[in-house]
């Protein structure tokens, strides 16, 4: 037997089934994510950390020392504006591979926008029994990071050429990179969050792909039923 053959004889299932599929049962897991969401997930991360720790010390002296991790500051001013063009296209690969898995419902905007949902659910106080692949919130927080990406493209545009734009358009420009990139970031720890501490077992989706039939049933019960024609347990939180 080669040396391939015994790999692929000894290799977790799950993952080779998360390799282009998703939505599936692999023994007692179910694949959530495949590798092309996974990487598209990864690149957009990926590329705006390094957005944001060479974007800050050109924000503030405060955060000087982050420019060292690139060689400096004036090395933080040059990759800075490219891996913005490559953390925007990302996103809008992003857009379009998840845009359709993301549509509020009106009964989701009405709780997640104006129904003080999300404070409830941040409490465990919700009632997650309709909720399919991806809740209310998910769908809110895809669609804001959406707008926020674009909103730090256009004003990053303006800031990456100042001399081709007018005095009172960059001043809008430095207002609207410097509000949406706050925004951005607390969308961003909120999500890692609610990823890692808050609900275990989630991260997992974004690494092998796979959650366990028993995360599926309680966070995502809607989605459970679709995938494995169960009728999940009620879970109240």
């Amino acid at each position: 037997m080669t040396r391939a053959a015994a790999q692929r004889r000894h290799a977790d299932p799950a993952v080779i089934a998360g390799q282009k599929r998703e939505d599936i049962i692999v023994g007692d897991e179910i694949v959530r994510h495949n590798r092309a969401s996974r990487l598209i997930h990864w690149t957009v991360a990926l590329t705006f950390f390094i957005c944001v720790f060479t974007g800050m010390p050109i924000w503030t002296p405060v955060f000087g020392w982050m420019a060292a991790l690139f060689g400096g500051l004036s090395v933080c001013r040059v990759i800075h504006p490219w891996f913005g063009v490559a953390f925007m296209l990302s996103t809008v690969v992003m857009f379009f591979a998840w845009a359709s898995d993301m549509r509020l419902r009106k009964s989701e905007r009405k709780e997640w926008i104006s129904g003080g949902r999300a404070m409830q659910y941040m409490r465990w106080e919700t009632d997650d029994s309709k909720v399919g692949k991806y809740n209310g919130g998910q769908k809110l927080q895809f669609w804001l990071s959406c707008l926020a990406a674009l909103g730090l493209l256009l004003s990053g545009l303006m800031m990456w050429f100042p001399r081709s734009f007018p005095a009172i358009l960059m001043q809008f420009a430095y207002l609207i990179h410097d509000g949406t990139f706050i925004l951005f970031a607390m969308l961003i720890i909120i999500h890692i969050y609610l990823g890692t501490i808050a609900e275990p077992g989630t991260f997992g989706s974004m690494t092998r792909g796979t959650v366990t039939r028993a995360w599926a049933r309680l966070h995502h019960p809607c989605w459970y039923r679709d995938v494995t024609g169960e009728e999940p347990r009620p879970n109240p939180r």
